[in-house]
């Protein structure tokens, strides 16, 4: 039976790092659900490619009604991690230890969540600092799995890994 994966999204996503992974999952027979401050409001990718329709509010949802939790980078997890609600979230996924995928600037709300401590994670190059201060033992590789919950992965590149990775998870 397919998972439902909540999404933490907003504007200036990185569009592929949304589309490709939401794509495979819900190819994969799983739920891809989106959660912004709005629920009916239109998201933009940062290359305006891509508009994301925001299926609930963060408001409406609670982390125990969801399976696994997907962050796409591009500005949207920096815009997010200012707003203690998806903090909140995504720190109940990691303490769970339900299935995490985070994706290039996507570790941002890990950080604010102090989630990384202790943990095998990667990201984009320009926060590789801000995550080994967290405390995560930072790898530079394309798709990073840590304690069979966590998968992180670098850039739009990686793509391919990650996905095949957060399904094997799922």
């Amino acid at each position: 039976m397919g998972k439902k994966i909540a999404t933490l999204i907003t504007d200036l996503f990185e569009d592929v790092e949304y589309t490709e992974p939401a794509k495979a999952f819900e190819e994969a027979g799983h739920t891809v659900e989106t959660i912004e401050k709005d629920a009916g409001k239109t998201v933009k990718g940062k290359r305006g490619e891509t508009t994301v329709t925001i299926n609930k509010s963060i408001d409406d949802v609670k982390p125990e009604d969801y399976d696994a939790l997907f962050l796409p980078g591009g500005f949207s997890p920096d815009q997010l991690r200012a707003d203690e609600r998806f903090v909140n979230f995504t720190k109940s996924f990691m303490d769970q230890k339900k299935p995490v995928f985070s994706i290039c600037h996507g570790p941002q709300l890990l950080i604010t969540a102090k989630a990384l401590e202790g943990r095998q994670a990667t990201g984009y190059k320009s926060i590789k600092v801000d995550m080994e201060y967290a405390g995560a033992d930072y790898k530079d590789q394309e798709v990073v799995v840590c304690s069979d919950q966590l998968v992180t992965s670098r850039q739009p590149d990686d793509i391919p890994a990650f996905i095949k990775e957060s399904l094997k998870l799922l």
